[in-house]
């Protein structure tokens, strides 16, 4: 079932991913699916735990130092959402739960630990982490992506910026600087590290 709905995935893109349509593909009656999954949430959270087999995970067996080979994988995870538009948008609201995200989650959690990342700071940061690259892939992978015009609009604003805004005119185009995945990695390292630095709130 699961195969069938990343075929039409592929095929057809997410929208098309539904009840009905993957019934249709398999021959059979809507109703007959709900045995397997409740919903089209459901449906979707399957079909994305089946794409996180995809992730590369060889970094939890390489050397080298654990936040970076964390921040790979990371990495690793948004480029699988990227290949796959509106997938990230439905994960926000419909979280995978098999073997294939917890092979994710097991992976980023022994690397934290790796780090030596206190364990209450490392269960609640595996949700940030992943939070994180979610809503990233999510917000450049939407129907209205931000055009050449809108990016070279907004350059000229920063550049051009007057004495009102002091500081926005003295970073100028630095405020704009790095490709996206510099930009994203060194946001991961922001998080990584105030992960385990930063102790849970107590009662």
């Amino acid at each position: 079932m699961v195969t069938a709905a990343v075929a039409i995935l592929r095929a057809e893109g997410l929208r098309k991913v539904t009840m009905r349509r993957l019934a249709q593909e398999l021959d059979t009656g809507p109703a007959s699916l709900y045995v397997y999954v409740a919903n089209t949430d459901e449906l979707h959270a399957a079909v994305l735990d089946e794409l996180l087999g995809k992730v590369d995970l060889r970094p939890i067996r390489a050397g080298g130092d654990w936040r970076d080979r964390l921040i790979e994988i990371l990495l690793s995870y948004t480029t699988v959402l990227f290949e796959h538009a509106g997938l990230a948008r439905s994960a926000l609201v419909a979280r995978p739960s098999g073997a294939h995200y917890l092979e994710l989650a097991e992976s980023l959690l022994a690397l934290l630990d790796e780090g030596g990342v206190p364990p209450a700071q490392a269960a609640w940061g595996l949700d940030v982490l992943l939070q994180l690259a979610t809503a990233t892939v999510a917000e450049h992978s939407g129907d209205a992506p931000v055009t050449e015009a809108d990016w070279n609009k907004l350059t000229q604003a920063i550049q051009h910026a007057s004495p009102a805004h002091p500081h926005i005119a003295a970073l100028g185009a630095d405020l704009l600087s790095g490709t996206p995945e510099e930009r994203l990695g060194w946001a991961f390292r922001v998080v990584i590290n105030g992960i385990a630095y930063t102790p849970r709130s107590t009662p």
